[in-house]
């Protein structure tokens, strides 16, 4: 019964955690110093926003995907401020064979990827299941958002989902 009781106060714990991440995230609004919004710069996400990896057996390591983000404007597209929603999580983008920093939940970067129009870029999600230790079983969210320069896509949210398992 006791185990019980720990599993649902580690599981709203977590959820605590992420709807706080989240809204730290929509708060820290900075942009990039030289970055303006265009009409003429145009993204498109060739794949959808939400990705869940199923189950994750912790021993196996990290687990990875990868959005393609294509310019489709006819100004180039620029993507700055990208950040996770948990130390656990990285993101990088991937520009030309070009990879960016590691992004991660702190700080922001002086970073700008430039895509040309009609190029695609990578951006890349990498969730690390024993970051957390042995407790860190059970179902995870995570978040990864980016700004670019595209009016009507100033703000992208990437949504990743899985369960952390210890062994099957």
């Amino acid at each position: 019964m006791n185990e019980k009781k720990i599993i649902i106060l580690l599981v709203l714990s977590t959820i605590a955690i992420l709807f706080g991440a989240v809204f730290l995230m929509s708060k820290s609004t900075a942009t990039v110093a030289g970055v303006v919004s265009s009409e003429n710069a145009k993204m498109e996400v060739k794949d959808p926003t939400s990705f869940d990896w199923g189950t994750i057996q912790m021993e196996k390591g990290n687990v990875e995907k990868a959005f393609t983000l294509k310019s489709v404007g006819t100004e180039s597209l620029k993507i700055f401020n990208v950040k996770t929603s948990c130390h656990c999580t990285i993101a990088r983008v991937v520009i030309d064979k070009e990879e960016s920093p590691n992004f991660g939940m702190s700080g922001i970067s002086s970073y700008v990827g430039e895509v040309a129009p009609g190029k695609e870029a990578k951006l890349i999600v990498v969730f690390d299941p024993q970051y957390h230790g042995p407790q860190g079983v059970g179902p995870i969210n995570r978040f990864v958002s980016i700004e670019t320069n595209d009016k009507g896509n100033s703000k992208v949210t990437f949504t990743l989902t899985g369960t952390v398992v210890k062994k099957e």
